[in-house]
């Protein structure tokens, strides 16, 4: 796979792909895809290379930090768990936590890591107990952006159509600088825990969505 630039290779991650969730089809012949880097400029991009080239299950080598303080390198990876979680790919990690801030559920949504270290004994159990796909997750429409979020417990349903807001989604997928995005719409997403603050930059947190797998409404 083509190379990106020099300053997104700075947070490139390299992982482990093959064709299969399941680890007695993953043995055979053909089914690894090796060590990769996607290339990718945005973790998006990895995404879409990766499920491209046919994996179902990634492996991120290295753990990823989760807290504010993390760097770029694991704020990419967590953007890239995002990402493979929407394309329905498994993915094998860890997660690193010195704060707690992996159990207070804002997390929760991503495909669970193995292990969450430095957490209390059984925080990972407690993570692929709670998950399920489509936890909170979101589209983008004409206009609009709707998040569905089940983080927490119940539903909660957000429809998000001023402009400023909806501009800010796609800077915020990709991870914004400090600036890029007006301070006051900042402050409400992230009072709406849909965004978080990693490697000096603020994420979206929901998952996007390839299959939207909720009925349509009839008006």
């Amino acid at each position: 796979m083509p190379l990106a630039s020099a300053e997104a290779r700075g947070a490139a991650v390299v992982v482990e792909a093959w064709r299969d969730y399941d680890p007695a089809v993953r043995a055979l012949p053909g089914m690894r895809l090796g060590p990769l880097e996607p290339g990718g400029a945005t973790a998006r991009e990895d995404a879409e290379r990766l499920h491209a080239a046919g994996a179902r299950c990634v492996r991120l080598p290295e753990p990823v930090e989760v807290c504010a303080g993390a760097g770029p390198r694991s704020a990419r990876a967590l953007a890239l768990v995002r990402e493979l979680t929407g394309r329905a790919v498994a993915v094998e990690w860890t997660a690193r936590c010195g704060d707690g801030c992996a159990g207070r559920g804002e997390l929760g949504h991503l495909y669970p890591p193995q292990e969450v270290e430095g957490a209390a004994a059984g925080a990972a159990r407690g993570w692929r107990a709670a998950y399920f796909p489509g936890k909170c997750v979101y589209r983008r429409g004409p206009g609009f952006v709707e998040v569905r979020d089940r983080r927490f417990g119940p539903l909660e349903l957000f429809t998000i159509d001023e402009p400023p807001f909806v501009a800010a989604v796609g800077a915020l997928r990709d991870g914004a600088a400090a600036g890029a995005v007006p301070e006051g719409v900042l402050a409400e997403l992230e009072g709406a825990r849909l965004v978080s603050r990693l490697g000096g930059r603020a994420w979206w947190l929901p998952v996007p969505v390839h299959r939207w797998p909720f009925g349509s409404y009839a008006l």
